[in-house]
């Protein structure tokens, strides 16, 4: 039940994202729906139907390469999507300012995207394609074949329509679709990891615990260059912290080194469960 809700809400959101910001602008969000885009005002061919014929030998491939599971769902998102799509093509637009529907568009369509590919399905088009790669090529991130698949798109849709600022704004879209995909899968919450190297390790430790709180894990390592061992403290916090640790660090040792990270996902103590 919660992977249909998950593919229903997914496509309300990303079709509704599509209706009322990219299609009333031309923009494309590349995908078959870009394609569709230049269907829909050269040859006035419904987004939907455009669609779904674009996806039938994806649909073909993607069933002996990604299984029957796979594209039952995939089907399935891909006939809902579609008539989410017309019902919401009904809408005025929102916006007609191209900047403001690509930057709207990119978000709104992004998250419904995600929130699709999060039970393992898609919406056929690039998306599709990208599980197939994917399917071949494990290492490669959905978001970045995506992007790469997407950019042929919009240089096409540059080519029909002529207008250079459609291709660019339309970049845009693509971006933050790309972005909102990252943030829905890694998580908005990012925390920060530091790296502190210095002769006054344990002063620096003390008065981060004592002043903040934060736990920290001390481990040695061995400077290369001058062949002393060192202690090393990493500390993970929020970013709000991360400003202040620093400073404490330079203030107490001016020759300290630090480094300072991303950490994507943190479990544990004080984080996520």
């Amino acid at each position: 039940m919660s992977t249909i809700i998950y593919i229903v809400f997914g496509c309300l959101v990303s079709s509704f994202g599509i209706s009322v910001f990219l299609l009333p602008n031309q923009l494309s969000n590349g995908g078959f729906s870009g394609l569709a885009t230049i269907w829909y005002y050269f040859f006035d061919i419904p987004m939907s139907i455009s669609i779904l014929i674009l996806n039938i030998p994806f649909f073909i491939l993607g069933y002996f390469r990604l299984g029957k599971k796979f594209m039952a769902k995939t089907i399935v998102s891909t006939s809902i999507y579609s008539i989410f799509i017309d019902l919401f093509s009904k809408i005025p637009p929102i916006t007609d300012d191209r900047f403001l529907a690509s930057i709207y568009g990119g978000i709104v369509v992004g998250i419904g995207l995600a929130l699709i590919f999060k039970v393992e399905s898609s919406t056929g088009g690039t998306d599709l394609i990208a599980y197939i790669i994917q399917s071949y090529k494990e290492g490669f991130r959905i978001s970045n074949i995506l992007v790469a698949l997407d950019i042929f798109v919009v240089t096409l849709n540059l080519i029909c329509f002529k207008q250079i600022e459609i291709g660019l704004y339309s970049a845009i879209t693509i971006y933050i679709i790309g972005k909102m995909l990252d943030i829905v899968f890694e998580g908005i919450n990012f925390s920060k990891m530091i790296y502190i190297i210095s002769d006054k390790n344990e002063e620096i430790a003390s008065r981060i615990t004592k002043d903040l709180g934060r736990g920290l894990t001390g481990f040695y390592g061995k400077g290369m260059y001058t062949g002393k061992d060192k202690n090393i403290i990493l500390c993970v916090t929020g970013r709000r912290n991360i400003i202040y640790i620093k400073n404490l660090a330079k203030k107490m040792d001016p020759y300290a080194f630090i480094i300072i990270t991303d950490a994507r996902e943190v479990y544990g103590l004080g984080f996520k469960n």
